[in-house]
């Protein structure tokens, strides 16, 4: 919005414009003399003042306020639906470059909203190739530029947030990121599905990542159980922008706006493919626990396909961990090794929990040939990986394998020291517990409590 003077002065000139008075201007509902303060620049309009004035003077609240025509902003939106389109179903390098270029017009516009909408899809790209503090400070900012919006306009924000910091290995931050807001929705009785099935599903994988798996478990089934309400909306989306499209043309910017809003939401449910990839990921593991493995196995490579679909390779890096544990225990040994041998580059930034499983399964298949060095290799690089994670459990499991491996080579002492790390590990708060926010972070505060809002549902 514009500055008091300038509205004051837009106000002036469109009146003068139509032959109106200040009187005609402001009846029934104002006096003149407000008009004069408001054209004089002395007052700040307040916004039933300016949507009464803009219908007085023949024009829209956003043209009065900023001076752009509407239809500019309608067309920025329908812009930003098909770059939405484009990230579902092409690459995110092409949904970035046109993000980026609505972003400016939304900056050039002072479009508040549409700019949080574009910083999203640029979050979201820079998700999928893996690019993560740049996805933070694009969700960051966006959940600033939304901080007025009702929580379910913040929940593609907050959960792309929670993402960076998982796969950053922030795992009990991003824990409290989502079930904070998960919390805000039960107190507000917001219960939007769309928003509903991102938080519990963007949670399971810190979830299962801390050890925490009845809330992991409880995650996806709920998420699961809401699919049918954010089913694949993509020829519906589209048909919506091909009317909005026409209105637009028309000139009826208010059906075009309502026909918009309909395809914007639909296109976000598609982008739900992701989640519910993760709730198939989720049963898959349960499976394995049980040693249902084959069916283990079908859960996995579901999973893996709809994420392999998305191009979304750091997701579907750790499903393929999860692939490569149930191929070893049914004997499959070769195709296990070949799925592992392309996750050691994940890094210590890029996936680390995913990149020490890899190094974890490749140190047991090494134990399994009789290769002691290299299985040792292999635990240790997966210790260097968890030690800044937060993924207590994984820790703790990993250094009693370590002991053991170090024992049964008869180095004991080396051994002791190995469980000790581990037993530390396993007392240490956080496998079922939510710990302060990662120490870099200042813009949303410290997180201190555990979180009891999934087991109250």
């Amino acid at each position: 919005m514009d500055d008091p003077a300038t509205i004051g002065c837009r106000i002036q000139r469109m009146r003068t414009e139509l032959g109106l008075t200040q009187r005609q201007l402001a009846e029934p509902k104002y006096t003149a003399a407000h008009i004069s303060t408001l054209e004089s620049g002395k007052a700040r309009p307040s916004e039933t003042a300016l949507r009464f004035l803009a219908g007085q003077l023949g024009t829209t609240y956003e043209e009065l306020t900023t001076g752009h025509p509407a239809y500019l902003a309608t067309e920025l939106r329908l812009a930003l639906t098909d770059a939405q389109r484009l990230l579902a179903t092409g690459t995110p390098e092409q949904a970035a470059l046109r993000y980026r270029e609505l972003l400016a017009d939304a900056e050039r516009l002072a479009l508040v909203t549409e700019q949080a909408a574009a910083r999203i899809g640029l979050g979201d790209c820079a998700l999928e190739t893996g690019e993560l503090a740049q996805a933070r400070a694009h969700f960051e900012k966006a959940e600033r530029q939304l901080a007025t919006e009702p929580l379910p306009r913040r929940a593609r924000a907050i959960r792309g947030r929670a993402v960076a910091h998982l796969l950053a290995g922030e795992l009990r931050y991003a824990c409290y990121v989502l079930e904070t807001a998960l919390d805000e929705l039960a107190a507000s009785e917001l219960r939007d599905p769309d928003a509903l099935v991102l938080l519990y599903a963007a949670s399971i994988s810190p979830y299962m990542d801390m050890g925490a798996h009845a809330r992991a478990a409880h995650a996806a089934e709920v998420a699961l159980a809401l699919a049918p309400q954010v089913s694949d909306p993509a020829l519906v989306a589209g048909m919506h922008r091909s009317v909005a499209r026409t209105l637009l043309a028309e000139g009826r910017i208010a059906e075009a706006d309502a026909s918009l809003a309909k395809a914007q939401e639909l296109y976000q449910q598609l982008h739900l493919r992701t989640e519910l990839a993760h709730c198939h990921w989720m049963r898959g593991y349960v499976h394995a626990q049980h040693d249902a493995l084959e069916e283990a196995e079908t859960e996995l490579r579901t999973a893996r396909e709809m994420l392999a679909a998305k191009r979304a390779p750091l997701f579907t890096a750790q499903v393929e961990v999860e692939l490569a544990d149930v191929l070893r225990r049914r004997g499959r040994q070769e195709e296990a090794q070949e799925l592992l041998s392309r996750l050691l580059d994940l890094g210590d930034t890029r996936g680390a929990v995913h990149a020490a499983g890899a190094h974890r399964l490749l140190g047991l298949m090494a134990e399994d040939r009789g290769d002691p060095a290299s299985a040792e290799e292999h635990y240790v690089s997966a210790l260097g990986l968890l030690e800044r994670s937060g993924a207590a459990g994984d820790l703790a499991d990993l250094c009693t394998l370590l002991g053991d491996l170090l024992r049964r080579m008869g180095r004991t002492e080396a051994a002791m020291d190995a469980y000790r790390t581990g037993l530390c590990h396993r007392a240490a708060p956080g496998t079922t517990t939510l710990g302060p926010a990662p120490g870099n972070l200042t813009t949303f505060g410290n997180a201190g409590r555990g979180a009891a809002y999934l087991f109250a549902l």
